[in-house]
């Protein structure tokens, strides 16, 4: 374990996303470890039923805007005490690329990266006073990578990737410790949304939230900043970094699959 593990038993925990997929099975996970939850989902019945399951207050409402980040945190402070730990898991993947209507590009900002921004914007002056606090993001191996036919999800999730480092890079040694989640494909409601793209690039080795969420445990105590569901992401992404005209042929070439396929 790092100097920045972190034990989940005790520990405040707001998680938004919390209704269904990775955001109900981190609070499955979490719970399990012994935190202590507020649930956070735009969707108030799917959200307070995660919640009844597991004996812990839902807020439902819009965890993206200025002041649904403002209620929530309020409701959290008031049942937690203090929010050690913030999940921004919400996410958004409109289809389409520069054609996309402005209204799905301005949706995956506020979501994939606002809500980030924001959350952080309002925690960060508490955990530095108090010398300790963590965000953890959900990315998107699409931050590390891309995710072809999205390219608002690709460019939001790149953004949100650069948000959580520079929150690592600036504030880690003031006890402040930042950590981005990217798997590739889940099986949720997200993956089945992306059509052809997804069953060629991501359902063959889609795996299940519960996996993601063990990950996500393991990683957070061992202190690590990317967690990895699917370990070969890592290879991808040094890859990419090392030879970029070869990955991006290798993107296009299953561009070609996804055209062909659709």
């Amino acid at each position: 374990m790092s100097e920045h593990g972190i034990q989940l038993d005790g520990l405040g925990v707001v998680i938004t996303g919390a209704g269904r997929g990775i955001g109900e099975a981190l609070a499955r996970k979490f719970a399990d470890r012994g935190a202590r939850l507020v649930l956070n989902d735009l969707d108030a019945e799917a959200v307070r039923g995660v919640a009844g399951e597991l004996g812990v207050p839902a807020v439902p409402g819009n965890a993206a805007s200025e002041s649904g980040i403002e209620e929530l945190l309020s409701a959290a402070r008031t049942e937690l005490g203090a929010v050690d730990m913030y999940c921004a898991n919400a996410g958004v993947a409109p289809a389409g690329g520069p054609e996309a209507p402005e209204r799905d590009w301005e949706l995956a900002w506020e979501v994939n990266v606002m809500a980030h921004v924001r959350a952080a914007r309002a925690l960060l002056p508490g955990w530095l006073d108090r010398g300790r606090g963590h965000f953890l993001a959900t990315v998107s191996a699409a931050g590390l990578l891309s995710m072809l036919g999205s390219a608002p999800y690709s460019v939001t999730k790149h953004a949100a990737l650069a948000h959580a480092e520079w929150l690592s890079a600036s504030y880690r040694h003031r006890g402040v410790t930042a950590h981005a989640l990217c798997p590739q494909g889940v099986r949720t409601e997200m993956l089945r949304d992306t059509g052809s793209a997804g069953d060629v690039v991501l359902a063959g080795t889609a795996i299940e939230p519960a996996e993601v969420a063990d990950t996500v445990a393991d990683g957070l105590a061992d202190g690590r900043f990317l967690l990895l569901p699917h370990p070969e992401v890592a290879g991808y992404y040094a890859a990419r970094a090392g030879d970029t005209d070869r990955w991006l042929a290798g993107m296009n070439k299953l561009q070609r699959k996804i055209d062909a396929a659709g």
